[in-house]
């Protein structure tokens, strides 16, 4: 059933970037971007449950305002409780493409994947798979031409808050 959710929502948010791509095709697209994300984030629990992010992303404009590309994250929690989230992302730029973008470009984002546990118990090594699920935004803030950084939050299932900064760098003019 969460497996029919999360294959669900990735082909309806790749559904809708594909139609909303055909419009604005004629329009010049930003070249593909590679970001590496680093912050915390917390598991609410019965308590909060601190962990470490660190992980890397790649994006491709399919418009001048809505890109899409996979991530991977890695989140370091107490003891032996490692987590990793592996998602296709959908961002969408608040700003529209006229607006000079190489200053300041606040963003949505969505994803959808696999989230896995990972915990050494007495018995063990226990692993737990389930659908993926985040959703937040933030703002890019351009240092150059090419390279940038971006505070981010999001919040997801399994039931989290990630705040990130990233860096970001664009492959092409």
């Amino acid at each position: 059933m969460r497996w029919r959710l999360c294959r669900m929502v990735s082909a309806t948010a790749c559904a809708c970037a594909i139609f909303m791509a055909g419009p604005l095709a004629a329009q010049e697209r930003p070249a593909p971007v590679v970001e590496f994300p680093v912050g915390w984030a917390a598991f609410l629990d019965d308590a909060v449950i601190d962990h470490g992010v660190f992980g890397a992303c790649a994006r491709v404009y399919l418009t001048p305002r809505l890109s899409v590309g996979p991530e991977v994250v890695y989140l370091l929690g107490p003891g032996s409780d490692r987590d990793l989230f592996v998602t296709a992302n959908v961002m969408f730029d608040l700003r529209p493409p006229d607006v000079d973008r190489r200053r300041v470009m606040p963003f949505l984002v969505a994803g959808a994947g696999l989230f896995q546990n990972r915990s050494r118990l007495a018995g063990g090594t226990f692993v737990a798979s389930d659908p993926g699920l985040t959703a937040g935004g933030g703002v890019r803030l351009w240092l150059t031409d090419r390279v940038y950084v971006a505070p981010e939050a999001r919040t997801g299932w399994e039931s989290h808050v990630r705040l990130t900064v990233m860096v970001g760098t664009s492959l092409g003019r």
